[in-house]
């Protein structure tokens, strides 16, 4: 089933329930991920999706195209997660641990590996190559690789790993970053610039061809 997104928004105003089992398989996925840097516990960010796919029952016939469905999406989960996590004593506001005191005291990697200007800012100056599976040692550094990464992301603090989540691993636009997390264009550029800072430390040793 492809549809587009004007497409999908008419079917679940409609009720389609096939469209929305579809939606369901396509964002859940997505929505945990984000939901479990809210809140303590994989059965707590389970509960909080179930709270999301809700909540597009109960709004969508009122959605009226002013972002994205994926933001509006995202928005609801961001919601519900900050209020179970704020509950669970897990979801800290932004402005208590925003752009200048998220505990980040560690070493940056230079600066020169990153776009200073024009449209890729912010970006890796020299992005990591991809690993064609074609050997079983290349397919185990891919899945070594991954997982490293991984792990950095999920030990970022929530509010880094928030933002990274929907900007690299989502693709997610920092314009939409901001709705979904309410949070200014320089606090949200700050986070991710810290989280690729700590994620691309992790990644060198693969770029830098030093675990080939």
């Amino acid at each position: 089933m492809q549809l587009d997104e004007a497409g999908l928004v008419q079917a679940l105003q409609r009720g389609d329930e096939r469209v929305f089992a579809a939606s369901m398989d396509l964002y859940s996925g997505s929505l945990l991920r984000l939901a479990m840097s809210f809140v303590p516990s994989r059965a707590v960010a389970e509960e909080v999706v179930q709270e999301t796919w809700m909540g597009v029952l109960e709004g969508i016939g009122r959605f009226e195209g002013r972002s994205s469905f994926k933001t509006w999406l995202f928005r609801i989960l961001t919601n519900r997660a900050k209020t179970r996590g704020t509950r669970e004593r897990r979801y800290e506001p932004f402005g208590l641990s925003g752009s200048d005191s998220d505990g980040d005291d560690g070493p940056s990697l230079e600066d020169s590996l990153f776009v200073t200007e024009g449209s890729g800012k912010g970006h890796w100056a020299d992005p990591p190559q991809g690993w064609e599976p074609d050997t079983p040692e290349r397919a185990l550094l891919s899945k070594e690789c991954r997982t490293a990464i991984e792990k950095a992301i999920d030990g970022l603090p929530d509010n880094q790993r928030q933002v990274i989540t929907l900007r690299d691993v989502e693709g997610v636009s920092a314009e939409e970053v901001c709705n979904i997390l309410s949070i200014s264009e320089t606090n949200q550029r700050v986070l991710l610039h810290r989280a690729r800072t700590k994620v691309r430390r992790v990644l060198d040793p693969y770029v830098r061809g030093g675990n080939t």
